[in-house]
């Protein structure tokens, strides 16, 4: 679904700081320290950072498990503070662990779920919600005989039974094989076709880089950028020109204007530069004037995991 730039936006992130209580009472870990940003409406939004960067905090914080220290937080125009009701009923979280009852099939673990949200029976839509994960045919098997990636669909499903038009995902592909992968990316992906908002954590950036419109990166509790996935992979200004010479190198070709030169196996080199400060023609030029005679080539831009790296590294 496109992103519509006039729409107020699905949640809005104002100065959020989450400090967390010592222990022995002195001052406590700094989880969020003056975290902003908007997820516009109708996109998918990644939302990524390191291990420990305060990501399952903010995400636990707009679900209400985690009350905040300051700032303000609205989810589809709801503060989360003077509206928690309107504001839980507008999102939908599926968390990293698989949490169900595993005595209950996957229909009972939907109509508890509608209940638990006040969804009237003859409202309530497990079964078309069965049929969208592709879980009709386990309708009455016990949760526990599920395989993982059928326990994840059904944790989506069990996040959608009040309708939420937002859609929080964390980690929602960690630990499963490429196949699941691919069907959980094409499930989230009809789901924000049909108006759903989707928010995404993930630690695979080429998925964050295929399937978000923009990107917020935290680090240290900070939100240290926040634009359009194109234009934050534009950010990196290094290319790699990797060449097949004549004969075999033993030592790297060295050069001021190279960022880092690396051997791979015995004829090849593969140079890093500035996009700014060199063009592929200079750097094979430089190569043949230091005796390398290539034989092949290919060049490759920087991707959202070197913007990822440059920009946590320097944090």
């Amino acid at each position: 679904m496109a992103i519509d730039p006039s729409s107020p936006p699905a949640i809005s992130i104002r100065d959020l700081v989450k400090r967390y209580a010592a222990p022995d009472g002195g001052e406590g870990k700094l989880a969020l320290n003056g975290v902003s940003f908007d997820v516009p409406q109708g996109g998918i939004f990644g939302l990524l950072g390191p291990n420990g960067a305060g990501k399952s905090t903010l995400i636990n914080t707009l679900a209400g498990l985690v009350k905040k220290t300051s700032g303000t937080a609205e989810i589809w125009g709801f503060d989360i503070d003077q509206d928690r009701r309107n504001a839980s009923s507008a999102i939908g979280i599926v968390p990293q662990e698989i949490v169900f009852d595993p005595f209950f099939t996957p229909f009972e673990v939907l109509e508890n779920q509608g209940g638990f949200y006040g969804v009237a029976k003859h409202l309530r839509r497990s079964e078309k919600l069965l049929e969208a994960v592709r879980l009709s045919d386990k309708r009455d098997a016990y949760a526990r005989t599920l395989s993982g990636g059928m326990k994840r669909r059904l944790l989506i499903a069990k996040a959608m039974v009040h309708s939420p038009p937002i859609l929080v995902l964390d980690e929602p592909t960690a630990g499963v094989d490429v196949e699941l992968r691919r069907q959980l990316w094409e499930l989230v992906t009809e789901l924000n076709n049909d108006g759903v908002t989707v928010v995404l954590t993930t630690h695979y950036l080429e998925e964050a880089e295929e399937l978000c419109d923009q990107i917020a990166i935290i680090n240290h509790g900070e939100c240290i950028a926040n634009k359009p996935t194109r234009e934050l992979v534009d950010m990196a200004r290094e290319k790699i020109v990797a060449v097949t010479v004549d004969k075999d190198v033993s030592t790297a070709p060295s050069h001021e204007a190279f960022t880092k030169v690396e051997l791979s196996g015995e004829r090849g080199v593969e140079v890093t530069y500035n996009k700014d400060q060199l063009t592929a023609g200079q750097v094979l030029g430089i190569l043949q004037d230091q005796g390398l005679v290539v034989e092949d080539v290919t060049t490759r831009e920087a991707d959202l995991e070197d913007v990822f790296v440059q920009l946590t590294s320097a944090g």
